[in-house]
Parts: C-alpha cells; sequence; structure tokens
C-alpha cells in the first residue's frame, strides 16, 4: 500500500519544510528530552539543524551559475537589491526601538528585529519560477539564479549590523558564506557536480525543519499564530511595494517583483544560525524562527494571488488592437465594424454597402 505523503506536503504551501517542522515541534513539546535520551545519531538528528544547514547551501550552491546574460543580471540584481533595501529600511527603524531582543509582552510579543530581517532576506525561489513560467517571462525566472545568492543567514547578518545592532565578526560573516561560494565553485567547474549535488538540496529540506521543530516549544507557536499571519502580510507588501517599483523601472511589468515577495522556507533556519554565531539573538531566536515560518505560509498564500492580479492588470492586448477595438463586431475579412454598422456576416449587406448601390450576395 502506497501513501502519498510526498503529493500531500506538495499541495500545502510550504509544505516540505513547515508540515516537518510541525512534526519536530511536537516531538520536543510532548518530549523535550528525546535528544538525550536516545543520543547517538537520533539525539544528532534532533540538534542537527546547523551542519545539515551547511550541507544545503553547499547543495544549492552548485545550481549558481557565474556566466548569465546581461538582462538576467539586471533582472536578478535589481530585484535581490530591492529585497535587501527592504529589509535593511526596516531594520535601521525597528533597531531604535528592540534591539537585538524581542517585545515581551502585548499584542506584539516575540516580535524581534531578527523575524523581521530574516523573513524579508530570503525569496521562495520555488513559487518564483513557478509564478514567472505561469504569468511572466523566461528570463524572469532566470532571474532566480542571481536572487538565490541571498540564500542563508549573511545578508540578514549583514543587515542587523548595517541597523547598528551586535556586529558579527569577519569569521562569522565569511563561514555564513562560504559554503554556498564552495558550492558555486565546484558546480561551475565541474557541470557533474552540479548534476551530482543539486538534487540533493530537496531531500535536505524537511530534515533541516523537523530539526529545528525539534528546538520549538509549541506553547510560543499557539502564542505568536496572530502576529505570524500580521507578519506574512507585511513582508508581502512592503518588499512588494519595493520589487514591483524596482522592476518596473527596469522595464519589467512588474509581475516578477510581486511574485518575489516571499519568505523562502529555508529562511526558518537562519534565526537558529545567527544565535549561534552571536548569543546576543538567542533569546529572539526561538520566536523568530516561528514567526518566520508563518510568514513562509502566508506569502506562499498571498503571492500567487498577487501574480495573478498585476499578471491580469498588466496584460497587453492584441498587437496591433486595443482593448476597445477588440470588443467591436468585425466584417468577415477580421476587421472591426465602424461604429453605429451592423454586424457583417458575409451575407447581409452593411449600410455602407447599401449607400455605395453594392446589396451584396443574394440569399439562398
Amino acid at each position: 500500500m502506497q501513501i502519498p505523503i510526498k503529493a500531500t506536503l506538495d499541495r500545502i504551501p510550504g509544505g516540505t519544510m513547515v508540515v516537518p517542522l510541525f512534526v519536530g515541534a511536537v516531538g520536543h513539546t510532548v518530549w523535550p528530552s528525546a535528544g538525550g535520551f536516545f543520543g547517538s545519531f537520533t539525539g544528532g538528528l534532533l540538534s542537527g539543524a546547523v551542519p545539515l544547514s551547511a550541507a544545503f547551501f553547499v547543495c544549492l550552491g552548485t545550481t549558481l551559475e557565474f556566466r548569465s546574460t546581461g538582462q538576467i543580471l539586471i533582472k536578478g540584481g535589481s530585484l535581490l537589491g530591492a529585497k535587501i533595501l527592504s529589509a535593511l529600511v526596516v531594520g535601521v527603524v525597528a533597531a531604535r526601538f528592540l534591539g537585538e531582543g524581542e517585545i515581551s509582552s502585548g499584542a506584539f510579543a516575540g516580535l524581534s528585529v531578527l523575524a523581521l530581517v530574516t523573513s524579508m532576506n530570503d525569496t521562495n525561489g520555488t513559487m518564483f519560477v513557478t509564478l514567472m513560467h505561469q504569468f511572466g517571462r523566461s528570463k524572469d525566472a532566470a532571474a532566480y539564479g542571481v536572487m538565490s545568492i541571498e540564500s542563508g543567514p549573511f545578508f540578514t547578518m549583514l543587515t542587523l549590523g548595517a541597523a547598528g545592532l551586535a556586529a558579527f565578526p569577519w569569521q562569522a560573516m565569511l563561514g555564513a558564506v562560504l559554503p554556498l561560494v564552495v558550492g558555486a565553485v565546484l558546480g561551475n567547474i565541474d557541470r557533474g557536480m552540479r548534476d551530482w549535488l543539486s538534487p540533493v538540496c530537496g531531500g535536505l529540506v524537511p530534515l533541516i525543519a523537523f530539526a529545528l521543530g525539534s528546538t520549538i516549544d509549541l506553547g510560543a507557536v499557539w502564542k505568536a499564530g496572530v502576529l505570524g499571519i500580521g507578519l506574512g502580510v507585511f513582508v508581502f507588501l512592503w518588499t512588494g511595494l519595493f520589487l514591483f517599483s524596482v522592476d518596473r523601472l527596469t522595464g519589467g511589468t512588474g509581475v516578477a517583483g510581486v511574485a518575489a515577495a516571499t519568505t523562502a522556507g529555508s529562511a526558518i533556519v537562519v534565526p537558529a544560525i545567527v544565535a549561534e554565531v552571536n548569543p546576543a539573538y538567542r533569546e529572539a531566536a526561538a520566536s523568530a524562527t516561528v514567526l518566520v515560518a508563518a510568514s513562509v505560509v502566508v506569502t506562499a498564500i498571498l503571492a500567487p494571488l498577487g501574480t495573478a492580479y498585476v499578471a491580469a492588470r498588466t496584460a497587453k492586448p492584441l498587437a496591433g488592437q486595443d482593448a476597445h477595438a477588440l470588443s467591436k463586431p468585425t466584417r468577415a475579412d477580421g476587421d472591426p465594424v465602424a461604429d453605429g454598422a451592423e454586424r457583417n456576416d458575409g451575407i447581409t449587406p452593411t449600410h455602407e454597402q447599401i449607400r455605395a448601390g453594392d446589396r451584396g450576395p443574394r440569399r439562398p
């Protein structure tokens, strides 16, 4: 008997990341000491989000191509820059009020600069490419090859430092991006390495999510429910505004910009990595992880709807015809009939033909 587990996960927005995360969180809430009880490989898996993430970013790096056309570089670079800028603006403003910690009480309890910046600094690549194939252009889909550079904790660390919060030593910054760079070098000097390692990315995602979920108490998830939804809506609207504007300024329709206004599932692991590198963020990491996970789901729902709306608003009429002309009746040769004229069925003469003495062909 076969159970369609994978097919079911694929039907859930961000399912391959969110569902294993939830399963791990349930296990941790029910049995917090399971890792210490089992030890060995099981204990390593329950606490192994960071090393598994390192392997993931090596494999992901093999998909990056150094050779890209100018248009792809411009499109991908502009969207990447807009995404980073949108996170930087929010980070700088929020840092003045929150510092490295989180809000401890009230409706916004659990919100932190770490959660805000992380949820904005990584794009859901699978959804972006899928939406571009459906509503955009192939060169827009290819732009994700440039945008995927934002994957991992590097730009989140960079943004937090630029916002005036606790900085990171250069060794930690280099360590955050090194797995991705190593993978990119391997994938570009040997296509065989790319073909070998890139498919591993998909298989590592649920394992990383499960390991990460095994550190989360579902009590915190319950508290962050409404706030998580609000964060997802904010991320979509705020980053979508930046990305839409930049896409239009670089000759696009805005469709690619809206499609990129998402949070990637891989971003869920970033708060834990940041806290591992700098203990100043340890207090905010657990709540930030939950909020980022909520943003993944919410933006995965809003992005397709927003992209379809923008695509419909910016759709161009058929070449050589405007929307008004397309709504008019046409003659037998396909040209629109003049205002006030009858529809020409190829048999009944038009008013113009009658006035000219041409009665048209007789009916049988």
